[in-house]
């Protein structure tokens, strides 16, 4: 008749192994409504240059001392910043997210100085090592009458 395929027992139990092993969506829900909240941004991940953060992480002091002392920044594993959009709030916010065990997550809105341990972030008001008249050059689309040069 048709063309069937015998599937055994033993298969159809490996591939429900196999289907058991999927990573599922992580459990990061709205701190005010406790509804799943969706990522739409990319993990930033966080550095320190500190001994005192790494510190109140739980690492012991001399370990800290010693690791701040050999590298010029230190990752602070298992916490990024992420924006998340929540459905019922119907916006965008940005959270200091700690992976606290293997599927759980503390997350807390993301504190303004956090943004500068970030690694990839844009600073929100430009970069601070440049000047204000580099600055205003930059946004006006300068000419060389700018400079006085040419009446």
């Amino acid at each position: 008749m048709g063309n069937y395929s015998v599937v055994s027992e033993a298969e159809v139990q490996k591939r429900c192994a196999r289907n058991r092993k999927r990573s599922k969506r992580r459990g990061i829900y709205c701190p005010k409504h406790g509804c799943y909240m969706d990522s739409v941004s990319q993990k930033y991940r966080l550095y320190t240059e500190s001994a005192e953060t790494l510190r109140s992480r739980g690492m012991n002091r001399l370990s800290a001392l010693m690791l701040v002392a050999s590298r010029t920044a230190v990752l602070l594993e298992g916490e990024w910043l992420e924006a998340f959009w929540c459905d019922q709030c119907q916006e965008t916010n940005w959270y200091h997210v700690r992976k606290t065990s293997d599927r759980e997550y503390q997350i807390q809105p993301a504190p303004r100085e956090l943004w500068s341990q970030a690694s990839g972030v844009i600073h929100p008001e430009g970069n601070p090592s440049v000047g204000e008249f580099t600055r205003r050059q930059a946004r006006s689309g300068s000419s060389i009458r700018d400079f006085g040069v040419m009446g």
